[in-house]
């Protein structure tokens, strides 16, 4: 498998559905490229922005991981829609194992 579905919910509540998001691109390199409304990835991936902040369904937090130290501080200039499931897409690379992943796109803090 070289492509797996992953559903991005807006800030709204409206699900985009990318059916064929490349196995070993990056998660904000996809939902640009497919127009995710609230991923900016204004720092283009460099993990220094906060524009790409998203929230991972519960179920899905083994399979995506902790952030690391890095993303971790970056979080930290987004502390009010900071969650325990904060992520910034643009340091999640997708894997065949996130075949099926949801995750809802924080509300711009920044």
């Amino acid at each position: 498998m070289s492509e797996v579905r992953i559903t991005f919910v807006d800030c709204r509540g409206t699900e985009k559905v990318i059916e064929d998001a490349p196995v070993g691109d990056t998660m904000m390199q996809i939902a640009t490229a497919n127009g995710v409304d609230g991923i900016l990835g204004e720092c283009g991936g460099g993990c220094a922005c906060g524009t790409c902040h998203i929230y991972i369904d519960p179920e899905w937090q083994h399979v995506v991981g902790a952030p690391d130290d890095v993303e971790d501080m970056t979080l930290d200039m987004v502390f009010e829609t900071r969650k325990p499931n904060s992520r910034l897409c643009c340091q999640i690379t997708v894997s065949e194992k996130m075949d099926g992943l949801r995750v809802v796109v924080a509300p711009e803090s920044l």
